[in-house]
Formats: structure tokens, sequence, C-alpha cells
């Protein structure tokens, strides 16, 4: 299975870790943030807390306040096309970029996983 994560603050970035630790999830980061993006790359994350584990049935994870209607979004394009999750992600923060003065469109795609 794949998840896809959008937004890699501390709660995306909380989520992206512990679903890479699950033996058959290939987890897909996104962050619009560069340096916040170089930063992890360079040092990585450290995690701590239970952090207990739950995988997404259909590989899609929603956070924040927005989260319901990014999650339907993201369902019905994954049903209704054949763009993989990564793709996906990818076009919603494009468009995201088109709408939202405070986001850019010079996005990164960074994988995490085992």
């Amino acid at each position: 299975m794949r998840a896809t994560i959008v937004g890699c603050g501390a709660v995306g970035s909380l989520f992206a870790a512990n679903l890479a630790q699950l033996d058959d999830v290939e987890v897909w980061a996104f962050d619009l943030d560069g340096e916040h993006v170089a930063a992890i790359n360079e040092h990585g994350l450290r995690l701590s807390g239970a952090g207990d584990v739950i995988a997404p049935d259909d590989g899609i994870v929603a956070v924040g306040s927005g989260a319901p209607y990014a999650l339907a979004a993201a369902r019905a394009l994954i049903r209704h096309t054949s763009m993989d999750a990564g793709t996906l992600a990818l076009e919603a923060m494009k468009i995201a970029a088109q709408i939202c003065v405070y986001t850019n469109d010079t996005i990164t795609v960074e994988t995490l996983g085992p």
C-alpha cells in the first residue's frame, strides 16, 4: 500500500514516520517549505511518545481543520482517475499554490521509507 502525506509539519511528519515503520506501506511525504525539507533531509526526524500506528484502509490520510474535505476530494480522485497517490498529491499541491497566497509552486517530492 502507498500512503501519501501532504504537509510535513509536526503532525504530518509523525504520521509519515509511523506509517513508514509498517512493513507493507510505502510512504510519500510532501511539503512546500524548502527549508523544512532541507532540515529533514540533513538532520532527519526525532520522534518520541507511544506513537500507536493505525494504517488507513485506502492509503489516504488527511490532517488538520480541512481534513474531511481534503480526504473526500482525494478519495474521489483516486477512485475516478488513473493517478497514483504520489501524482495525486503533487497535482493537489499545484492547485493549492494557485488558490492560496501563502503556498508557492516550488515543490520537492521526498519519499520516506525503509
